[in-house]
């Protein structure tokens, strides 16, 4: 029996772990083994407070898994299968069902992260992993000296195109508004750099290519008007899915399906917390996702003293 598990292996989960171990609870963070983190392909993260010259995401994970193990924190690399509520009088214990075995513990922090949301067009299922990406740091270095298009206009769109720009001899970026959601600075670079074009008021229509992706269908909002355009790659970064659809039953969502906490983390079932991404939350940031990882554990270690008559 843990006095908590963690479920998600990113910025949050690993504060969480972090923070959990050092108050010297017993504590597992249950890392998916078929999953990383979004952080984990971000090629740098220049905003994080107290590293000026920036850190890439999977240095920065990696950073965290070592601090959290000097702490003891147990670390499993497991897919999460189910999540069982086990009744003992008054109290509720969870059980964990994983692809590596089955844990349980008396509190749970979800920090599961979000998927990049898909455009649903035609083409895109079919071409992914030939041409159709969600991740330029894994996949920019096949598009050297090709054309590539981005699809966004938030600040991981307009970083992945600066991304793709030391690869790629050409790079469009598509918008559906006429201007962009990015930070200043990242527009300015994007705006300055002679590799990286704009097509504004525009989306995706199809994706085409029979083997590999070979063009891009799209459609003016403001016209109608379509057209094709001659692209080796196409790079998604529209928004997030929530990976929360195993809690759907267990903890109150969102319209967007993200989970409903309050300043505490505390989930609408007694005992759950959750943090970072896949929260009902405003900044979906590594600092943000930190900052709730630590308040989780905190609200979790109160919790759990609690229960075992061992509050202050």
């Amino acid at each position: 029996m843990y006095d908590v598990i963690i479920i998600g292996g990113g910025p949050a989960g690993f504060t969480a772990g972090i923070y959990a171990a050092r108050a010297a609870l017993k504590a597992l963070l249950l890392e998916g083994a078929t999953t990383v983190s979004q952080i984990t392909v971000t090629d740098l993260i220049e905003n994080y407070p107290g590293i000026p010259e920036g850190i890439g995401g999977y240095e920065l994970i990696s950073r965290m898994r070592a601090q959290g193990e000097k702490f003891n924190l147990s670390v499993k690399q497991a897919d999460v299968v189910k999540v069982i509520p086990r009744k003992a009088g008054e109290t509720t214990s969870w059980q964990v069902e994983t692809s590596g075995g089955t844990f349980e513990s008396l509190a749970l922090i979800v920090a599961t992260g979000a998927n990049w949301r898909k455009l649903g067009v035609p083409g895109e299922e079919a071409l992914k992993g030939r041409g159709v990406s969600y991740c330029a740091t894994c996949d920019g270095p096949f598009f050297r000296n090709k054309e590539v298009m981005v699809v966004g206009g938030g600040d991981t769109a307009i970083q992945e195109a600066l991304f793709l720009t030391r690869f790629a001899e050409k790079v469009t970026v598509i918008h559906r508004r006429n201007r962009l959601r990015a930070t200043k600075i990242l527009q300015e670079r994007a705006f300055a750099h002679p590799k990286i074009e704009f097509i504004w008021e525009s989306v995706v229509e199809e994706i085409v290519g029979k083997d590999y992706v070979e063009g891009v269908v799209v459609k003016n909002l403001p016209t109608g008007e379509k057209k094709t355009y001659k692209a080796d790659g196409i790079f998604v970064f529209v928004g997030l899915t929530p990976n929360t659809e195993l809690f759907r039953n267990l903890v109150k969502l969102d319209e967007g399906g993200y989970i409903k906490v309050n300043q505490r983390m505390e989930t609408s079932t007694k005992g759950i917390f959750a943090c970072g991404d896949c929260t009902s939350k405003l900044l979906r940031q590594v600092v943000t996702a930190c900052g709730d990882g630590a308040t989780a554990a905190f609200a979790a270690e109160l919790y759990v003293e609690a229960l075992k008559g061992e509050a202050y």
